[in-house]
């Protein structure tokens, strides 16, 4: 692929939302394809027919990629959610992480297969789906904040346990990523979905980073730019979404240090402010609040189709090369299981 791809969908005035997850739910038996390539892989392109676009995005689990790390030192799948390293882990643990040999978890093995049915079986684009090195961290430890503060405000991993500890979960995060990028890679994915969630300012200071902390750079952008460095070895194309709570100066940053294809933001942001911090070649991509939509209360479907006509109308005025699509993956929430179809509808068609 190339720029001048992401470029003309939005020049097309392409809409989407990441929304595998309501195909899936259509299904008798959701269950059973999350372990069955062939199915999912059918599911991801039958939600790119859906919503006619040419990308075909996976399912948007984040939890994966923590279960697969935890498989390498011994702890099982069950025990994964819930696991939190409380001492520093071990040489030996970050060796068998390091070396990256153990097999993959029936799940991931699906979502690899899924990626290979997409590249060898339809005209879509295969993208592959990763959390990012950051947010994978914050899930390995009890308490990610109070660290990753004593880090930015200067402490070293030889002086404090709780900051070699969460340095050496990063590590073995960027090692569980990288492992997970170069499988789907091979498995054919043209485009992978890089997830930084947790990179915002509820784990990050915004004082420490204004009084002149290097924290961002050194535990957000850095592994980030190694991952990108990886994408770009192989031809891949790099879209980089965070959901969280942004500065501007972290906007302008994801932009112009990572220099993704498309950038994704939560509904957080107004698009139209962001264009300003963003190269143009860089497409911006979203950003309604559709992790509202299962709520008629939160978000009336009235006021799906005003901020649509909005944000569209807003994007044109800027002239920043956009595509309107959704803030996150959109879930399937059994009890709203047609609201949110029908916000999404509108969200597709709204003039």
């Amino acid at each position: 692929m190339n720029q001048q791809f992401y470029l003309d969908l939005a020049a097309q005035g392409l809409r989407m939302p990441i929304g595998t997850d309501l195909l899936l739910h259509e299904q008798p038996d959701p269950a059973d394809i999350l372990l069955n390539g062939d199915r999912l892989g059918k599911t991801v392109e039958s939600a790119a027919r859906r919503y006619r676009t040419p990308l075909a995005f996976p399912l948007m689990d984040l939890r994966l990629e923590k279960a697969d790390l935890l498989a390498a030192i011994g702890i099982s799948e069950s025990e994964s959610d819930s696991f939190h390293f409380e001492q520093v882990p071990t040489a030996d643990q970050m060796a068998a992480v390091r070396e990256g040999n153990w097999p993959f978890s029936r799940r991931i093995a699906a979502n690899q297969q899924a990626v290979s049915y997409v590249a060898e079986h339809t005209d879509l684009v295969p993208v592959g789906m990763l959390i990012g090195p950051f947010s994978l961290m914050t899930k390995l430890l009890a308490d990610p904040i109070s660290p990753v503060a004593m880090a930015a405000a200067g402490g070293t991993a030889a002086e404090d346990e709780d900051v070699c500890k969460v340095e050496r979960c990063l590590q073995m995060a960027e090692a569980v990523v990288r492992r997970s990028a170069k499988a789907q890679i091979q498995a054919g994915a043209k485009a992978l979905i890089v997830c930084e969630p947790a990179a915002n300012i509820v784990y990050i200071s915004p004082r420490q980073l204004r009084a002149g902390s290097d924290v961002f750079e050194r535990f957000v952008l850095g592994p980030n730019r190694q991952l990108r460095a990886l994408l770009r070895e192989h031809g891949v194309d790099l879209i980089f979404h965070d959901c969280g709570e942004l500065l501007t100066e972290m906007v302008q940053q994801f932009a112009r240090e990572l220099e993704p294809s498309m950038l994704s933001l939560g509904a957080s942001r107004e698009l139209w402010k962001d264009a300003v911090v963003v190269p143009k070649p860089v497409v911006l991509f979203g950003n309604l609040p559709t992790k509202s939509f299962y709520s008629d209360a939160v978000m009336p479907i009235d006021e799906v189709r005003r901020r649509t006509i909005e944000l569209k109308r807003r994007m044109e005025e800027c002239g920043h090369p956009h595509i309107l699509g959704s803030e996150c993956d959109v879930l399937h929430v059994s009890e709203a299981a047609e609201t949110i179809r029908a916000k999404v509808e509108v969200m597709l068609t709204a003039v």
